[in-house]
């Protein structure tokens, strides 16, 4: 099978060949410009036209852009606006400030008629199947995938799973329900699963078995959560049946789990595996990684993590999240006698679940190592000058550490080759502990089969289901202790991954935790006297106070999903405009 660095150059074949402008999915040529015959018979034509779901649009990543974006912010600061991270910039969805679009608004079906169209026709392959059924099953896969991002942005949508050209009826067909479209989805990636390797294809570059069954767990856990939370809202599913999802969610994870193929990476040392976990060069033979994307500044594909960790620039984690780690014993800071309080940034990271001060720095962390192994630390290089000008400004005052390297070759402004982790059997297991929570089945072994793998990693104590301390501090007090446990295990072990914003939406806590709610940062205390941020009555950097004197105006009745453009609206009587638009 080609390398994955190939795929660049196919790409533009492929462009060649299927002329297909981006815009709206009604405008669409048909994608019938290869004779059948001639292109689909050959298994090599099968991968050419599978490459183009790669790279560069990189429905992997569900990102419209080309390979020049900057990924740091897209994955390990995707969760701007959420009570985990945010930037200078006040988020417009957070705030309500969206506004139904006249065209575009990521309302695009594009991609499924292209997966559509290969379903169609890749049995004219002369070749036997198994040369090709890999890339059949990469299809069912990214159509699952667009498909399941369609239903985060919009709720219902239509689903089509054959082309359609400018006059087919199916066109002006209604919206879907979510539930249907999820059923597909999930249906599409058993098929997946059937097809795809179970080994790490193409050096764990390219799509396999486990990384089918975690989407559909992702997937699966995202409906399930859905359905029951928004039981009595304007979002709700018709005919609603979380537990399905749930008990969908325990099958998919178990299979990977019971596979043996799969477990936390480590390397016996609690005080830096969990940062070091985010950059390595490598992750074709690690044992946690089921995905990665490699990065190739040769080829316009770049990552710019590092030297966007090296001069924060107007962004960073906030109080909320710096708050959820537990302390060194197990305890909440709320009622753990090993907190030292929000004094000083090394206060805070004192007797902490070690992941605190690997996911945000400390002065003593390491700021740059170069080539000698001479190490430079940010107490010395970065904090003296902290709010001293706009390349250090730090709305919240806690800086990113996750995902940044300090090895000082790795600081290239033009963009790097550091590679990024796609799926991972930790979200894997705590999809799985979540799911049994929600069932109300969860036993201890569950926990040690799950969450205890994950806090072994880092040193902390596992949870004890028949003794979970009480914590006044919970987000969600009216649910059960050992769900508030697993979301905050969850929040921790996954930060800056790009999950919080979904966890928020499927959990319907918006109205808990982003409406009218301004995002908090340090204890200002004698750290930094000259810095510009205002200050709340405790003393804690309040960055918004004048832009959100009443928090985040988030439309709980609205905002939960977004609207459809008004172009799809006039040319589809049948299309309804969700609730609050």
């Amino acid at each position: 099978m080609k390398n994955i660095k190939s795929i660049f150059t196919l790409f533009t074949l492929i462009l060649t060949l299927f002329a297909c402008e981006k815009g709206e999915f009604l405008d669409r040529p048909p994608l019938d410009q290869v004779p059948e015959e001639s292109f689909f018979e050959k298994s090599s034509n099968l991968e050419l036209y599978v490459n183009q779901f790669y790279t560069p649009n990189d429905m992997l990543l569900d990102y419209g852009g080309n390979g020049g974006l900057n990924y740091s912010l897209l994955l390990f600061s995707s969760e701007a606006g959420t009570d985990n991270f945010i930037t200078e910039s006040i988020d417009t969805r957070m705030n309500g400030q969206n506004v139904v679009p006249s065209t575009g608004g990521r309302w695009d079906f594009t991609w499924i008629r292209r997966a559509n169209y290969f379903l169609e026709n890749y049995d004219l392959c002369t070749d036997p199947f198994d040369d090709y059924k890999q890339y059949v099953g990469e299809v069912y896969f990214f159509r699952a995938l667009i498909y399941f991002n369609l239903v985060k942005r919009f709720g219902d949508v239509p689903w089509y799973d054959k082309v359609l050209d400018v006059d087919s009826e199916e066109l002006f067909n209604s919206r879907t329900p979510r539930n249907e479209v999820i059923d597909n989805i999930i249906a599409d990636l058993d098929t997946a699963a059937l097809y795809l390797t179970t080994e790490k294809n193409d050096n764990g570059l390219r799509l396999n078995k486990w990384t089918a069954l975690a989407l559909q767990s992702r997937v699966a856990l995202y409906e399930g959560t859905w359905e029951k939370y928004h039981a009595n809202d304007p979002f709700k599913a018709s005919n609603p049946d979380p537990d399905k999802y749930f008990n969908k969610v325990v099958e998919s994870c178990s299979i990977i789990m019971d596979s043996g193929r799969f477990d936390i990476s480590s390397t016996s040392n609690p005080q830096t595996d969990y940062h070091d976990l985010f950059n390595l060069p490598d992750y074709s033979s690690n044992k946690e990684v089921l995905l990665w994307k490699k990065f190739d500044k040769s080829l316009g594909i770049k990552n710019y993590r590092s030297i966007v960790g090296a001069f924060p620039t107007g962004q960073g984690v906030v109080k909320s999240l710096a708050d959820a780690f537990l302390s060194a014993d197990g305890n909440p800071i709320s009622i753990s006698p090993l907190f030292q309080g929000h004094d000083s940034y090394a206060d805070e990271a004192e007797n902490r679940d070690p992941r605190y001060y690997q996911t945000i720095i400390t002065p003593n962390a390491p700021y740059e190592i170069d080539k000698l192994d001479t190490i430079s630390y940010w107490k010395d290089m970065i904090f003296p000058n902290l709010f001293s000008s706009a390349s250090y400004a730090v709305p919240a005052g806690y800086i990113q550490r996750k995902g940044y390297n300090a090895q000082i070759s790795t600081h290239d402004k033009a963009g790097n080759n550091e590679p990024i982790i796609l799926f991972r059997y930790a979200e894997v297991l705590l999809n799985y502990i979540e799911a049994k929570a929600e069932l109300g089945d969860i036993t201890q072994l569950d926990i040690d089969n799950s969450i205890k793998l994950i806090r072994d990693r880092i040193g902390m104590p596992n949870i004890d289901l028949g003794n979970i301390p009480i914590d006044p501090d919970w987000q969600f007090p009216e649910l059960s202790p050992i769900i508030n446990e697993i979301r905050r295990e969850r929040r921790v072990e996954l930060s800056l991954e790009g999950f919080r914003l979904d966890d928020i939406l499927r959990w319907a806590v918006a109205d808990k935790l982003i409406a009218g709610i301004r995002p908090k940062g340090i204890f200002f205390g004698e750290q930094f006297p000259d810095n510009p941020y205002p200050d709340d009555s405790e003393g804690f950097m309040d960055p918004y106070q004048s832009a959100l004197p009443n928090g985040y105006n988030f439309k709980i009745d609205r905002d939960y999903l977004l609207p459809l453009p008004q172009d799809q609206l006039t040319l589809n009587p049948q299309l309804e405009q969700n609730p609050g638009w």
